[in-house]
């Protein structure tokens, strides 16, 4: 199958477009002929944006902290569209900080855009589909840190088990309807704005990841359309982690083994 032929015309609702696994999603359903909807908090970066935007997309400032921003978001896409597609809930943070340090508020912001933010957003969207009569489908980018646990980033953690939750309990409710809702666990991307990293850092993580390297825009767009196609209609409620095997364990732990007997 043609994943780009499959998808042409097809309205694709992606958030967090501002940053690196955002802009690899927009690159790729731009480049399979979809019409972007690109949203973020960050109005001076979409406005960059959308002078290469295909043909029938359009940008839309949205804060995820806030239900009312949200729900003018859904109504411009209504507006527009009618009803989405495909949403992709990719906004994200992934802010480092000791449960013994951080605060409440922290807390919350945390929950509110990773977790809160696509809950809104998705039964807004997954209403005006139901309406229209569109078999459409959500896809939430996880982590492997939903399965993992890492240390100073628990809140983080938490916050992506929690919507791999949500992805199960949506897949349940609107298989009657024939939209589908799945997780995608891309894998690790330097050069997050969000949470920048040092180069040691991403040096020392890309040395234990089992094949050895860094995630790249093609491992997430491919990714993203096979979940998005008719490929994957019959693929619904599942995590696809896309990692290189990061999730599953660590080149590191064993340094004195370097290779097998």
């Amino acid at each position: 199958m043609n994943l780009a032929q499959d998808l042409a015309g097809k309205r694709v609702v992606i958030t967090g477009a501002c940053g690196i696994i955002g802009g690899w999603l927009a690159e790729a359903f731009g480049k399979a002929g979809a019409r972007l909807c690109l949203t973020d908090a960050d109005a001076a970066g979409l406005a960059r944006l959308s002078a290469a935007l295909p043909e029938g997309s359009f940008t839309e400032p949205a804060d995820l902290r806030d239900a009312a921003s949200i729900d003018a978001l859904v109504a411009a896409i209504g507006a527009r569209w009618g009803a989405a597609d495909v949403l992709v809930n990719n906004a994200g943070v992934y802010p480092s900080g000791f449960l013994l340090d951080i605060d409440a508020e922290e807390w919350d912001r945390i929950f509110d855009i990773n977790l809160r933010g696509p809950f809104l957003l998705t039964r807004g969207i997954a209403r005006q589909m139901i309406a229209a009569g569109v078999k459409g489908n959500v896809i939430n980018i996880s982590s492997g840190a939903s399965r993992k646990m890492r240390r100073s980033v628990v809140p983080y953690c938490t916050s992506k088990t929690a919507l791999d939750r949500l992805t199960k309990g949506f897949a349940l409710e609107l298989a009657e309807y024939g939209i589908r809702v799945n997780a995608l666990e891309p894998g690790f991307a330097a050069g997050s704005t969000a949470s920048p990293l040092t180069e040691a850092h991403v040096q020392a993580t890309a040395a234990g990841i089992p094949l050895g390297r860094v995630s790249s825009a093609e491992d997430v767009g491919h990714a993203a359309l096979f979940l998005a196609s008719s490929a994957a209609s019959y693929v619904t409620g599942t995590s696809l982690a896309v990692d290189g095997g990061n999730s599953i364990g660590s080149l590191l732990v064993h340094q004195e083994k370097k290779s097998a007997l």
